[in-house]
């Protein structure tokens, strides 16, 4: 399917402050970018690099006075999302380099605690995929969804704690039980076609049958329309953007997600 995304941020600045910026839709196998605009207002001047996660990221200093963040693009994914019950759980010897760092404790994934719930939950699975859907399956029932409700990140152990929490707080205790398994798992932010309230969206990938799968406890289906733009640990890994100085908020922000036919 063909989706169109697009964001704006509008700030206030105060001081020069520097940002970075992580805005872009993901290139892939499963997502083809066939158009994108960017634009900062006013214009200044931006590098660009990749970050150890592969995500594009661009700097800027943003100078004193109105400053807007603009991005867009279309972008062709998945119909649906791909499911694999029984897909086997791979052995830590066999996993590639690149997703070893998905398998370690980290500021907001907790997994060295949690490895007993984690069992409790998995124990008649499968190990593989069908423990990861046993994972979703616990948080969708036992974790209340609530968007709006948590402004900044907060760790597996809280949201543990207060059995509620926005899309990146249900993603990181996913990700934490499964790490707590020996199963590589990673957060992913970007776009989702229909999601309600509409805004940026947070879900978590694992890695499970020699490939990476989609895991949402937020949504009751299977339907696709997902649209990366980053890839992480955790939320200090993948912020949209990042200030450094004085702290900045946004005055005003939108987020649109439309199918398109092509």
């Amino acid at each position: 399917m063909w989706i169109s995304t697009s964001c704006e941020f509008s700030f206030e600045i105060s001081v020069p402050t520097p940002f970075i910026l992580m805005l872009r839709a993901r290139r892939g196998p499963d997502q083809w970018v066939a158009r994108e605009e960017y634009d900062v207002l006013p214009s200044v001047p931006v590098s660009e690099f990749t970050d150890p996660y592969g995500n594009v990221c661009q700097r800027l200093i943003a100078q004193p006075g109105p400053f807007a963040l603009f991005c867009s693009a279309e972008v062709m994914v998945p119909d649906q999302i791909a499911q694999a019950p029984g897909a086997p759980f791979i052995e830590i010897q066999h996993l590639p380099t690149e997703a070893l760092s998905y398998l370690l404790p980290s500021r907001y994934c907790e997994s060295d605690r949690l490895y007993a719930l984690a069992s409790d939950i998995t124990w008649n699975c499968l190990p593989g995929y069908d423990q990861v859907a046993a994972v979703e399956h616990w948080l969708r029932t036992n974790i209340r969804y609530e968007p709006g409700t948590s402004p900044v990140p907060v760790s597996a152990i809280e949201v543990r704690q207060r059995s509620s929490g926005v899309c990146r707080d249900l993603s990181h205790l996913g990700i934490a039980l499964c790490r707590a398994l020996s199963i590589p798992a990673r957060l992913v932010v970007g776009y989702l076609h229909q999601l309600e309230p509409m805004d940026m969206h947070a879900w978590f990938e694992a890695y499970v049958g020699g490939q990476w799968y989609t895991f949402d406890a937020t949504q009751s289906g299977r339907k696709g329309g997902y649209v990366a733009v980053g890839y992480g640990r955790d939320a200090a890994d993948v912020a949209i953007y990042n200030q450094y100085g004085p702290p900045v908020f946004p005055i005003e922000h939108y987020v649109t997600v439309e199918e398109l036919q092509r």
